[in-house]
């Protein structure tokens, strides 16, 4: 994956979105990060470089202190919306891993030029295709049937019901993504995931 940027709205409460991008593929991942870690991300991504060290650039000169470097960092993992990352390192030709927050993963990998690997199963589950014509050719065989032709029992009602919200969904989740609000287009993804069991 490719950082493609990262996007705050008003309602985001000071967190920000940073923006994962498939490097062989259309899907992007959003992932909700601090202000801290935000910064720490902008700063090496703009090279600009502050008079002191941060906290990151702190932990990559004492990791280069011990003969060691970050090969790549792996978002393995996401649990109740939480995401889950491991930065593997090397140090004297062993391979070591260690548990990390996706944010601080990634701002160390940008200042050791190391790749980002995201899970499948996670791309999957969290990611939101930016190709419309490719989810329309997806959801084409799942066409609900015309309200008005309910059999009038209660469960067709309530399936076409539940049909109709996730095409309106999905229709937001479109706009969103073409308006580059990826915080929102999140909520809209957690909300599908959530109707579409």
């Amino acid at each position: 994956m490719d950082i493609l940027g990262l996007s705050t709205s008003p309602s985001s409460g000071g967190a920000y979105a940073l923006i994962l991008n498939e490097t062989d593929g259309k899907r992007r991942l959003p992932i909700i990060i601090g202000t801290f870690e935000a910064q720490a991300i902008a700063l090496e991504l703009e090279n600009i470089k502050p008079p002191r060290p941060m906290t990151h650039d702190l932990m990559r000169n004492i990791i280069q202190s011990f003969n060691t470097f970050v090969k790549e960092i792996y978002i393995n993992e996401l649990r109740e919306g939480t995401f889950y990352a491991q930065i593997i390192y090397e140090n004297n030709g062993e391979t070591l891993t260690q548990d990390s927050r996706p944010s601080d993963a990634i701002a160390l990998a940008i200042r050791f030029n190391a790749p980002i690997f995201v899970s499948d199963h996670i791309v999957e589950e969290a990611g939101i295709e930016t190709d419309p014509q490719m989810e329309e050719h997806e959801e084409g065989p799942a066409t609900p049937e015309p309200e008005g032709t309910s059999t009038g029992s209660e469960e067709p009602a309530s399936t076409s019901s539940r049909e109709s919200r996730i095409r309106m969904l999905e229709k937001n989740l479109t706009a969103a993504i073409a308006e580059e609000d990826y915080e929102k287009a999140a909520k809209i993804r957690d909300e599908l995931n959530r109707l579409k069991g």
